[in-house]
């Protein structure tokens, strides 16, 4: 059994290594919802130091919850953000986030996580919970919204 302060340590390590990416990620997937980031990345962790023993996988453990958690706050509050809270200076950025949040909640986060993150397929997939298939699917369907949305050209044809 770990001594509380090791178990600490280890999480305070863990929160310096993942979190500005996992609140960037939950950021994107949440359509520019700063406040509902911030309280599903904090609530993952709180999360994770109840369970460190029990979990196998940190990374993609934090990832799934914290997607879980605002999905939930998403569906308690549909409110659309304004562009103000994204608080990006370009108008092309704002025109991104706005086409990001009319896709569905599993799409942003596919879209962000592998081109954004920079996350390969199968790393997407484990992080969301889902399977590889389902995420190039995702993928797949979210890069041809967005081309539509955003007016970029043909649909996504492979």
């Amino acid at each position: 059994m770990r001594t509380v302060a090791r178990a600490t340590a280890d999480v305070d390590a863990l929160y310096r290594e993942i979190a500005p990416g996992l609140w960037r990620a939950v950021l994107a997937y949440t359509g520019g919802r700063k406040d509902i980031a911030d309280d599903a990345v904090g609530e993952a962790f709180a999360r994770a130091i109840e369970h460190l023993d029990r979990i196998r996988s940190p990374y993609p453990w934090l990832y799934r919850i914290a997607f879980r958690i605002a999905a939930v706050e998403l569906h308690r509050d549909v409110r659309e953000p304004s562009p103000s809270v994204i608080h990006e200076d370009e108008p092309q950025t704002v025109d991104l986030m706005r086409a990001l949040r009319q896709l569905p909640p599993g799409e942003r986060a596919a879209i962000y996580l592998h081109y954004q993150a920079d996350r390969p397929i199968r790393d997407v997939a484990k992080l969301t919970g889902t399977s590889v298939a389902a995420t190039k699917v995702r993928l797949h369907r979210g890069r041809n919204r967005l081309r539509q949305l955003l007016g970029t050209g043909d649909s996504d044809d492979d």
